[in-house]
């Protein structure tokens, strides 16, 4: 099967999850696609093995003396942002300007507000008809994982180590690593095929916690509020408006950090806001937990009583203190990036990784491309080039590691 009717393949599958879920995987949908990726692989030859949430792992034997254990990971969940439900990939060849993806309901994809496909001008693109997100994020990533294996397997002279796949569930929700057990896996170095732009290479994420915020307020009838209403909403807005304002995401970029409000509920008397916070740097993000607290402090000690309580709980760390270990993985993917004709792009992931949960458990993970663009939107897109290229990739990252 050629790498576009697989990638097609994959995403006629509703794989969303759900971040509200307590259950893994936290939709059951999910494991339709694993069920026939498990299916896929066995009738490919390789020996395959589920764990209890359905993640597919396979192995491809060496033929070679190599004793590198080399890993590929892929999830297959969707982002909760956009419907992944009856998606309908079209190709379409790029010759300039306005793209219209939807005839009935009028949807064009915007040369103006997406600039970078400008950089693939005569190249066959995968856009969705406007109307959900594409799934390249991550089903492209699985199909050229899969598509390279079978590329090892009809080209057996081609050496190579013995290499581990590995599908996983959840990843969009930060639970994709939840049910990993790396030491049975039994792999020595891994890559995730998880990134974005053709040529990217990421070794380093955030550091990462969530905020949590609770506000009691105190209801009475507005009539008669002077001097003993504390409006929660009021309060919140002073929590909010004493964080930095150039910390957001919207104002930050590159290695910088943030906090971000997700979600707000409630009224006067009660309020709950959950945040996220993020930061490259450990002391800088140590430093910006210890001050949301002490934001909360400073407005209790205005009331004179415990309005706030404002708490923290860390998510995940940045992997770069663990992969700077193996270096080595980042040079031959530069190496194989360069090898196939793609320049290599070293950039900081702004968000999180299941590379980063595998790195600290024991698996160096760093990431790397898949070639696609605006993730978790309708108006995702991926070149068919790009996902012919990171095939490729795949491939030579084997053979370096074979010897």
């Amino acid at each position: 099967m050629n790498i576009i009717d697989r990638f097609f393949k994959y995403v006629s599958f509703d794989t969303q999850s759900d971040e509200d879920s307590l259950t893994l995987p936290s939709t059951a949908k999910q494991l339709a696609l694993l069920d026939y990726l498990q299916d896929e692989l066995k009738a490919l030859g390789l020996t395959v093995t589920r764990s209890k949430c359905g993640y597919v792992y396979a192995t491809l034997k060496a033929n070679t003396d190599s004793k590198v254990r080399l890993a590929f990971l892929a999830h297959v969940d969707t982002s909760p942002a956009v419907s992944g439900a009856s998606v309908k990939p079209q190709i379409i060849k790029y010759t300039g300007g306005d793209v219209l993806l939807n005839s009935a309901e009028k949807i064009y994809f915007s040369e103006k507000d997406f600039p970078e496909i400008k950089r693939y001008l005569g190249q066959d693109i995968i856009f969705t008809d406007g109307t959900t997100l594409l799934g390249a994020d991550d089903k492209a990533g699985v199909a050229e994982i899969v598509s390279a294996v079978e590329f090892l397997l009809d080209n057996p002279t081609i050496p190579h180590p013995e290499i581990k796949l590995a599908f996983t569930s959840d990843e969009e929700v930060g639970r994709g690593t939840e049910d990993f057990d790396v030491k049975a896996f039994g792999a020595d170095f891994a890559y995730t095929i998880d990134g974005g732009e053709l040529g990217e290479l990421n070794y380093e994420n955030f550091n990462a916690c969530s905020g949590n915020v609770v506000i009691k307020g105190i209801s009475v009838h507005p009539g008669d509020a002077y001097g003993k209403m504390i409006n929660a909403i009021d309060v919140f807005n002073e929590f909010h408006n004493m964080l930095p304002i150039d910390s957001r995401p919207n104002t930050t970029r590159d290695h910088e950090g943030f906090f971000m409000v997700e979600s707000i509920s409630g009224g006067i008397e009660e309020l709950t806001a959950k945040y996220i916070i993020r930061d490259h740097n450990s002391q800088k993000f140590a430093d910006k937990k210890a001050y949301f607290t002490k934001v909360a402090d400073k407005i209790n000690e205005k009331y004179g009583r415990t309005v706030v309580v404002a708490t923290v709980k860390d998510s995940y760390y940045n992997m770069k203190n663990i992969i700077e270990k193996h270096y080595h993985l980042v040079d031959n993917a530069i190496t194989a990036f360069k090898n196939c004709g793609v320049e290599p792009v070293i950039l900081p992931i702004r968000g999180g990784t299941d590379g980063s949960h595998l790195s600290f458990a024991g698996l160096p993970t760093p990431n790397l491309s898949t070639g696609g663009h605006n993730f978790h939107g309708r108006f995702e897109y991926i070149p068919v080039q790009s996902m012919q290229k990171m095939t490729e990739v795949i491939v030579e990252l084997a053979r370096i590691y074979s010897k």
